[in-house]
């Protein structure tokens, strides 16, 4: 059986939504939507991450490295890596994020 699942019923904030897939899918997916200026703090994953930037420009900080990433690009961040990323330039970034587990596990490094 479809499961169809509105972005909406998945919202954790204004910014976020999460699909966990639980004991039925191994995999998570974030999809976030920021304004110029906004950002996510240095994390990392026991797992890689794997993100589509669909609308906007990211730069993101993958093991303090910065690079500039255009809508339509892929970023991969292997496991245990720092990372996170910011909305540059003027427009709305939007970022889906592909996490090969069926919970999302993270350690914050900054707040």
């Amino acid at each position: 059986m479809t499961t169809v699942i509105p972005l909406e019923d998945l919202r954790l904030s204004e910014t976020a939504a999460l699909f966990e897939g639980g004991p039925d899918v191994p995999v998570s997916i974030f999809v976030v939507e920021y304004e110029p200026g906004r950002r996510v703090a240095q994390h990392l994953h026991p797992y890689p991450e794997v993100f589509v930037v669909h609308a906007g420009t990211a730069r993101f900080t993958v093991a303090g490295e910065d690079t500039v990433v255009p809508a339509g690009a892929v970023v991969v961040v292997p496991a245990d890596t720092s990372h996170g990323f910011a909305c540059e330039g003027d427009h709305t970034l939007r970022v889906v994020s592909v996490h090969p587990s069926p919970k999302v596990e993270q350690v914050n490094l900054e707040t």
